[in-house]
C-alpha cells in the first residue's frame, strides 16, 4: 500500500514546512494548524502555551492541498497560515499528512506548451496545476537572475482541470493570457501532474 508521511513544523521556527516525494507526487490527506496534543512542539515552552489541545484553524487542509497537491516538492512558510489566529496564547504548529502517488509530472516554461496524453480508452484526471515560480532551478536557462529570484509566486489553477479532465489528450499553453500574471517581471512556468483513468 501507499505509506503516509507526516511533516510537523513549529510555528516560529523559521524553517519552511516542506513536503517532498522522491517517487510520485504529493497528495495531501489532511493538514492542521493549531494544536491537538500537549507533546508536539512543547519543548522549552510554559505549560499554559500547550494546554489547549482543541485548537485548529478552519481551511488549513484546503490551503495546503491547493498549494501542494501534484507537486514533487512543496514548501509553505508558517507565516502563510497564521491568521486568523485560532487560539491566542497557545503555541501552535502546522502538521500535514500526505502520501506520494504515481502520476505524470510536467513542466512547461513560459510561452511553451504542456501536452497531456493518455492511452486509448483512458482519460486525463488532473491532480494539481500551478502557474508561477517556486524554484530558481526550473526554466532558468539564459534568463537574468532578476527574472528567477521570486520563488513565492504561484497560482494554483483550476483552468487545467477544467480544460483537460475527462479528455484523452489536451494541450495547454503556459502563458499569461491563459493564467493571468501572479508576479510581473518573473519568468514563470506551468507545473502540473495528472493520472490517466479508465473512462
Amino acid at each position: 500500500g501507499v505509506s503516509t508521511d507526516t511533516v510537523t513544523t513549529c510555528v516560529d521556527s523559521n524553517i519552511p514546512h516542506r513536503l517532498e516525494c522522491e517517487n510520485g507526487v504529493i497528495r495531501v490527506q489532511s493538514a492542521l494548524y493549531g494544536r491537538k496534543n500537549n507533546k508536539t512542539c512543547s519543548e522549552g515552552r510554559p505549560p499554559r502555551e500547550f494546554s489547549n489541545t482543541g485548537c485548529s484553524q478552519n481551511g488549513t487542509g484546503d490551503f495546503v492541498k491547493n498549494r501542494c497537491n501534484g507537486k514533487k516538492v512543496c514548501e509553505i512558510s508558517t507565516n502563510d497560515v497564521i491568521s486568523p489566529d485560532p487560539c491566542y496564547g497557545t503555541y501552535k504548529y502546522l502538521q500535514t499528512n500526505f502520501t506520494c502517488v504515481p502520476a505524470i509530472h510536467l513542466i512547461a516554461c513560459y510561452q511553451s506548451y504542456a501536452n497531456l496524453n493518455c492511452d486509448k480508452g483512458r482519460v486525463i484526471s488532473v491532480l494539481g496545476a500551478y502557474f508561477g515560480r517556486d524554484n530558481k532551478a526550473v526554466c532558468y536557462a539564459s534568463r537574468p537572475p532578476s527574472q528567477v529570484e521570486n520563488v513565492y509566486c504561484s497560482n494554483s489553477t483550476q483552468i487545467v482541470a477544467k480544460s483537460c479532465n475527462g479528455r484523452n489528450s489536451c494541450t495547454i499553453k503556459a502563458s499569461g493570457s491563459v493564467f493571468g500574471d501572479p508576479c510581473f517581471g518573473t519568468f514563470k512556468y506551468l507545473e502540473l501532474s495528472y493520472v490517466c483513468k479508465c473512462k
